[in-house]
């Protein structure tokens, strides 16, 4: 890790009260996978799906997704997702 990179963490965990290894394990356990992602993405076509009879079009969710990216809903989920 360069020295750029690890005082950025020790200023953001002093920030936060906390230190870097609390810092780094919150990032690691509270960021989804890709996998996570897609599981979630399939649970709520399946959720949707249910409570409207159909799941959304490709073309639905694209536009969602451009959405969500404009309004950075989605700036630190994987592009691979969904």
């Amino acid at each position: 890790m360069s020295a750029a990179a690890r005082d950025r963490l020790a200023q953001l965990a002093a920030e936060h009260g906390t230190t870097i290894r609390a810092l780094v394990e919150d990032l690691a356990q509270g960021t989804p996978t890709r996998a996570e992602y897609a599981e979630r993405a399939d649970l709520a076509r399946a959720e949707l799906a249910s409570a409207l009879g159909s799941a959304p079009s490709p073309e639905a969710e694209a536009k969602a997704k451009a959405l969500l990216e404009r309004l950075g809903a989605t700036s630190h989920s994987p592009q691979a997702a969904a």
